[in-house]
Order: C-alpha cells, then sequence, then structure tokens
C-alpha cells in the first residue's frame, strides 16, 4: 500500500528537505511526498527539479485567512510549527488520502518506514516519544513527544485530532514555554487520554535524534544501521535519524549556491 507523507520547509532547509526526499526515496518502495514550499524560492526550485512521487504546494494553494492572519503575529519558526496541523488536514482533504504522515524536513532515512505502522494495529494516530537521555531531558517543557514524525488516519478519531490542534496552534504557537505550552509540541502530552486509538511508538529506531544517541552503540550488521540500547541490551535497526539543528559551516557558500541555482534554472 502506497504510504503519504508531508513536509514543510523554506529555502533555508531545502538542502535538508531534498536528501530527506533522496533517502526516503532509496528505502521506501511506494510512496507520494506532498512538499509545502514555505518561500518562492524552495517553490520554483521544487518545481523545477520534478521529482517522481512528489507533490509541491505553494503558500498562495495552502493559507487560508485565518493562517494569514495568524501570520502576522508569529516569526518564521513560529509560523511554520503552526502550520503543521494544517498541512496534513490539507493533504488529507485536498487529495483524498485515507492516511498520512507528517516528517520534519531534517529527517534521514536509513531504512523503510513502512515498518513503524505497522505498530498502529488499527489505531487513527501514531506518535513519537522523544526518549531523552537523562541529562537532555526537557519533557516538562518541551514536552513527551516529537513533532517529528506523526500518522493520522482519515477516519473521526484522527481528523477530530488534527482539527482541535490545529485550532490551538493558530490560537498559541510561540517558541517560548508559557503556562503549560510550548510551540506545538506540549499540546500532544495529553492525547492518549484525550483520544482513543493513538500509538505511541516502540521501535527506538524511529527516532534517533542529538537528545538520546548517547544511550546507543553503533554498529553495522549486514550493510544495515543497527544500534544497542544501554540497560537492555536490545539491537534495533536505524529507521530514521532526526537532524535537529544541523548547521553548515559555510552557510553564506550554501545559501549563494542556492540562489544562483535559482537563477540558473528559471
Amino acid at each position: 500500500m502506497k504510504s503519504n507523507y508531508c513536509t514543510l520547509f523554506n529555502s533555508n532547509y531545502l538542502s535538508r528537505g531534498l536528501a530527506m526526499y533522496q533517502s526516503l526515496k532509496w528505502y521506501s518502495p511506494d510512496f507520494h511526498l506532498y512538499i509545502f514550499a514555505f518561500d518562492d524560492v524552495a517553490y520554483h526550485i521544487l518545481n523545477r527539479l520534478q521529482l517522481p512521487h512528489v507533490t509541491v504546494i505553494s503558500l498562495k494553494e495552502f493559507e487560508d485567512d485565518e493562517l494569514l492572519e495568524v501570520k502576522k503575529t508569529r516569526t518564521q519558526t513560529e509560523y511554520c510549527w503552526t502550520c503543521t496541523p494544517s498541512i496534513i488536514l490539507y493533504s488529507i482533504k485536498k487529495y483524498n488520502l485515507d492516511i498520512c504522515t507528517y516528517v520534519d524536513a531534517d529527517l534521514y532515512f536509513y531504512a523503510d518506514p513502512t515498518v513503524l505502522f505497522d505498530e498502529m494495529n488499527g489505531n487513527s494516530i501514531l506518535l513519537t516519544e522523544h526518549h531523552y537521555t537523562p541529562r537532555y531531558n526537557t519533557v516538562s517543557s518541551n514536552g513527551r513527544y516529537c513533532v517529528q514524525f506523526m500518522t493520522f488516519k482519515n477516519d473521526s478519531v484522527g481528523m477530530s485530532a488534527l482539527q482541535w490542534w490545529r485550532e490551538r496552534c493558530n490560537e498559541w504557537c510561540y517558541q517560548r514555554w508559557e503556562d503549560g505550552k510550548f510551540g506545538d509540541q506540549k499540546y500532544l502530552d495529553d492525547w492518549t487520554e484525550r483520544y482513543q486509538k493513538v500509538t505511541i511508538l516502540k521501535n527506538l529506531g524511529g527516532g534517533v535524534a542529538p537528545w538520546n544517541v548517547q544511550q546507543y552503540k553503533f554498529m553495522k550488521e549486514n550493510d544495515l544501521l543497527m544500534f544497542e540500547e544501554a540497560g537492555s541490551g536490545r539491537k534495533w535497526k536505524v529507521i530514521f535519524y532526526h537532524f535537529h539543528s544541523l548547521k553548515f559551516t559555510r552557510e553564506s557558500y550554501t545559501w549563494m549556491n542556492i540562489k544562483l541555482f535559482h537563477r540558473k534554472i528559471m
């Protein structure tokens, strides 16, 4: 069965988004990725690339009056966070999808992610935990769950949760901790009580990241990237790594190349 994914990024994250897409293309046998281009440079480059298994959506197509009003009050980062539930809702409704998975643009896949969906077992929502290393544990401020890889079914539970999350993010979504909220993530903390049919991913390979990698010992087995969990000794296959806060050491050079490429293809 085809797996449907959606993501959002602007030209600052274009290289990461393209790397995520390429890794998905290598490992996922049948997928479609809906990319929401959050500036004109990203939109024009993505359109000219004509990537297989990709639909590119511009801000002009996607933004409604409510989002445009909210946009005036948010930074660029905060607006991206605000729009996360809206792009999932848009993808499901516009393209009549039975199920859709949101993926952060800075994920990189090392194996087929469809194995993660097996854990849903008929449920409507799939969430991933941060699995913090103790010294990096910020559950109280940043939340238990990570908005990095989230799946929603087009059913009453999935759509109700998405609509509720969109309304909350439109009301308040800022890059600060305030009254038990932080960005779009803290809203998810009570979803196992708020909604039925919620799966919390148990496969540790879905969500290796800078805040938990210290707990794992990595190795290669039969050309697969594996890791062993400290304490339990259990081995897992790395499904994806979250390259959070990845920065280029020559950022201006990278940006210049993107701008030159944009001019070349226009």
